[in-house]
C-alpha cells in the first residue's frame, strides 16, 4: 500500500468522520446513550472519531479516537478531561500533519463543516478544508440578500445545459468508473463569497431544481484561481472541479470504509476497558 506521506500533494484527502455502533450495558468504557450516525438515531452505543487518508485509488486508515460521554468523568462536561467529537476531530488532523501525511484538504460531513468553531479550529492549524453543510445552514442578513445555501444557489443564473449562466460543468468520476456530468458554481452567503476567506461551492445535478439528494453545498477555504486570495495562500488554488473531487472521495470513502468495518467486527468486540477497545480498533484498521 502507498504511503501517504510520499502521495502526490494534490492527490489525497484526509476524511474525518465518526462511527457509531449500538452497543448494551454501562460498564464499558465509553458507552452511553448518544446520536448513532450509522444508525440514524439516539440509542446506547460507542462513538468512535477516525481519520483516514484517501484517494481515487487507495485508503489508509490513520487514527480512531472513542468518544467519552460526560457521565463517564467524574466531573462531567466540566472535568478536564472531557472533549466533544469536534475537539477530538482537530487533534489528529493536526497529528497527522505533523506526521508528515500529505493531503490537499480535510473533508468531512455537515456534522462537522456545520460547526464554524471546528473550521477555525482547521484554519489556525493550516489544514485546508472541504466541507459539505446542510442546506438550512443559515447566515442573518438583509432584505433580498441570501440567508441559507439553498437561497444563495437559487440567485445563480442558469437556463439549460447550453446557457448555463453562473454554472460551469464538471465531471465526476465514480468508484466503479461510471461518470456523469454534474454543475458547480461559486455562490455568495453573507460575507462568504468567491474571494472570501470560506467560500461557499454548489455542486448539483440539476441547477434548476436543485434536487435534495444530489445536491452539495461545500465550504471550503481553497483560493479560487486567478483570484486575489491565491498569490498569498499557502496552499495551491482550487477550481470548482476539484473541489467537487476533493468530497466526492469523502462521499465514497464513507460507504466503503463501513462496509469493510462491518465485514471485519469493529462493533464486535467483547471487552470493556479503553485500552482493550482501541486494540481491536487498530487490529481491525491495520486488515482494512
Amino acid at each position: 500500500m502507498a504511503d501517504p506521506a510520499t502521495a502526490p500533494h494534490s492527490g489525497g484527502v484526509l476524511v474525518i468522520d465518526d462511527s457509531g455502533d449500538r452497543k448494551d450495558g454501562k460498564a464499558t468504557a465509553h458507552i452511553g446513550r448518544q446520536w448513532l450516525g450509522r444508525l440514524g438515531k439516539t440509542d446506547n452505543g460507542i462513538v468512535t472519531v477516525t481519520t483516514c487518508w484517501a484517494d481515487e485509488n487507495l485508503s489508509y486508515p490513520l487514527h480512531a479516537v472513542p468518544y467519552s460521554p460526560a457521565h463517564h468523568l467524574p466531573k462531567g462536561k466540566s472535568d478536564p478531561g472531557f472533549r466533544t467529537k469536534l475537539q477530538i476531530a482537530a487533534e489528529p488532523a493536526r497529528t497527522a500533519k505533523a506526521a508528515g501525511v500529505v493531503f490537499r484538504a480535510v473533508a468531512a460531513d455537515c456534522a462537522y463543516g456545520d460547526q464554524d468553531g471546528f473550521r477555525r479550529q482547521l484554519a489556525s492549524a493550516g489544514l485546508p478544508f472541504v466541507m459539505v453543510l446542510k442546506p438550512s445552514h443559515g447566515t442573518w442578513a438583509y432584505g433580498k440578500d441570501a440567508y441559507t445555501p439553498v437561497d444563495a444557489a437559487r440567485a445563480l443564473t442558469w437556463t439549460d445545459p447550453e446557457h448555463p449562466g453562473d454554472w460551469t460543468a464538471v465531471e465526476r468520476t465514480f468508484r466503479d468508473g461510471h461518470t456523469e456530468t454534474w454543475w458547480a458554481a461559486d455562490a455568495r452567503l453573507g460575507w462568504w463569497g468567491p474571494d472570501g476567506n470560506v467560500r461557499l461551492i454548489v455542486a448539483t445535478t440539476d441547477p434548476a431544481t436543485l434536487p435534495p439528494q444530489a445536491t452539495w453545498y461545500l465550504a471550503t477555504d481553497l483560493p479560487r484561481p486567478d483570484g486575489p486570495r491565491e498569490a498569498d495562500s499557502p496552499e495551491p488554488a482550487a477550481g470548482l472541479h476539484e473541489v467537487v473531487r476533493i468530497y466526492g472521495i469523502r462521499h465514497w470513502i464513507e460507504q466503503s470504509y463501513k462496509q469493510v468495518k462491518g465485514e471485519l467486527g469493529w462493533a464486535d468486540f467483547q471487552v470493556r476497558s479503553d485500552t482493550a477497545i482501541r486494540r481491536h480498533q487498530t487490529l481491525v484498521s491495520a486488515y482494512k
